[in-house]
Formats: C-alpha cells, sequence, structure tokens
C-alpha cells in the first residue's frame, strides 16, 4: 500500500469525480484510475461505486473514509518531526487561512504577540474555506484560521480537532447607497433584491446560507454574480451591483466612508467568531509552542 494511493482516495471522495480528482491530483485520469482499483485491490473491497449516473461511497467507502484522513495526516506528520529530530527538517509552520481574514485579522493577529513571530518561520496559505479544510485533512498545514458559525458546518469540527476563539467579527448586508444616503437595495421593501452570493467553496457562503438560506424572511434574493472572494463581493457593492453579506472586519472602511450603508436592519446581521482549528493529535515542538502562543494572544 502506498500514500499517495491515500491521497488519491481523499480525492477522489471528495470530489466524487474521476477527472476533477485526476486534476488535483496532477496525475492523468487513466493513471488515476488505476492507482483507485490497486488500493481497492490492497484492501479487498470496492470504495466506490461507479454507475452511469456518477460516483459514490461504497458502505466500505464510507468506512474508510474517517481512517484514511489520520492516517494520511498522521504519516506527514511523523515525516516532519522525524526531519526535525534529525536536524534536516525546517521549523516552518504553515497557517492555512480564509482570503478575508488573510487581509485583515490575521496581520494584525500576529504582530500582537511577539513570542509568535519569535518562534519560526511562518507559511500563511491564502485560499477559500474549502480548500484550507483539505489542507488541513490532508496534513499540509498544522492551523486554520477562518470565520466560523455553529450552524455552517464544516469537515474540521470531528473529534480529529480541537479549536479556539480568537476575535469575532459580524455579517453585514451591505449594498451601495443612492444620492439620498439610502441603500440602493434595500432587504426591507418587499422587491427582489439583486444579490451578490458566495459560492460553495466560501465559508462566509455556508454561514449566510445556515442563517438566511432556508429561513421564512421578509425579502427576496436574486442572485446576479457568486464568488468564493469576500473582497470582490465588496468590490461590486460599492459599485452599486447588489446586496452582500460581508465581514465588518473587510468592510469597516467603506462603511466609515459612506460608501457603503446597511440594507436592513440590525436583526439581519449575523455575528460569528473567529477561530484558529488544529488537530487533537500532538504536533512538533515547534507547532505546539506556537498553538501555547496563540492560546495566550
Amino acid at each position: 500500500m502506498e500514500l499517495i494511493w491515500l491521497e488519491d482516495y481523499l480525492a477522489l471522495a471528495e470530489t466524487l469525480n474521476f477527472s476533477r480528482a485526476a486534476e488535483l491530483r496532477h496525475v492523468t485520469q487513466p493513471a488515476f484510475s488505476r492507482r483507485i482499483r490497486a488500493l481497492e485491490s490492497w484492501v479487498g473491497a470496492a470504495l466506490f461505486s461507479r454507475t452511469t449516473h456518477g460516483v459514490s461511497l461504497t458502505p466500505a467507502g464510507e468506512h474508510f473514509h474517517n481512517q484514511a484522513e489520520v492516517l494520511t495526516r498522521a504519516l506527514h506528520q511523523l515525516r516532519r518531526d522525524t526531519l526535525e529530530v534529525s536536524g534536516r527538517g525546517t521549523r516552518l509552520l504553515s497557517i492555512a487561512a480564509t482570503h478575508a481574514l488573510s487581509f485583515t485579522f490575521f496581520p494584525k493577529w500576529v504582530r500582537s504577540n511577539e513570542k509568535v513571530l519569535a518562534l519560526g518561520n511562518l507559511n500563511l496559505i491564502s485560499d477559500s474555506m474549502q480548500a484550507c479544510e483539505q489542507m488541513m485533512l490532508r496534513g499540509d498545514s498544522q492551523f486554520l484560521l477562518c470565520h466560523y458559525h455553529q450552524h455552517m458546518g464544516s469537515r474540521v469540527e470531528t473529534g480529529q480537532f480541537k479549536s479556539i476563539v480568537v476575535g469575532t467579527d459580524t455579517l453585514v448586508p451591505l449594498s451601495a447607497p443612492n444620492k439620498t444616503g439610502v441603500p440602493r437595495w434595500c432587504l426591507l421593501g418587499g422587491k427582489p433584491v439583486k444579490y451578490l452570493a458566495y459560492s460553495a467553496q466560501s465559508g462566509l457562503g455556508r454561514i449566510v446560507a445556515a442563517r438566511w438560506g432556508n429561513k421564512d424572511r421578509a425579502f427576496t434574493l436574486e442572485t446576479i454574480f457568486t464568488s468564493h472572494l469576500a473582497a470582490t463581493l465588496l468590490s461590486m457593492a460599492r459599485a452599486g451591483d447588489g446586496v452582500a453579506w460581508l465581514p465588518r472586519t473587510l468592510a469597516e472602511d467603506d462603511i466609515l466612508s459612506g460608501q457603503l450603508v446597511d440594507a436592513g436592519d440590525p436583526g439581519l446581521e449575523i455575528p460569528i467568531e473567529i477561530r484558529l482549528f488544529r488537530p487533537v493529535a500532538r504536533q512538533s515542538r515547534a507547532a505546539e509552542l506556537l498553538w501555547a502562543a496563540f492560546e495566550r494572544v
């Protein structure tokens, strides 16, 4: 059994699409399919059901999933720890952070504790929530910094990970004002409102959907644009293209300057946390020292 087989399995379990998984693994689809079959042969059971309607996990594949994630992450961690002990490894510590927090919260947060920067070379990886979760599950990053809401649903909420609250934020529905200063797009008027939405890869999108997606509400949203980047939605909201639920930490300057105004009453705002996640399993000495420093921030 080879580690790449486990990584292939996790890519396919995530995408349920052979061509997309092969692309993520930087291999041709025929070669990727052969490696999946090799893993299934080693296990002795089919892990995926292949039909004309698509790909799905078999009961055996579902059972295999959690432990495959744990084992893959543990093997990567074992290699890093062994290299560090041998003196050949670097003290590079990776923090995966969602785009919005990478540009706003992270720099001030890290600078607020001198001990954090003194511990070693920090590698910030900025990406969507979905990509950051995958990095954590694969063991490519020791930490994940993200916006969090208890109803959002996350793959790092299992017993394999733990977290601390390191800040707070608020998702605010914002619109550009018209010439009289009232929102160009108002959620209280009864008419359909042009909506700038987050894509499925976005953690903020999950939060908005959990709060307002399937709720009875006094407003109607007409989605006209979708992106996983809050900064893109901010720019389009500022230009008057529609309403977007934006982190106050990101939109604060635009709110203060009057370029963006509340599109509804305060009851439409969504209080959220900023959390730092890590695996429950013990990490390298450098990672444990960094976690201890973060806990004291």
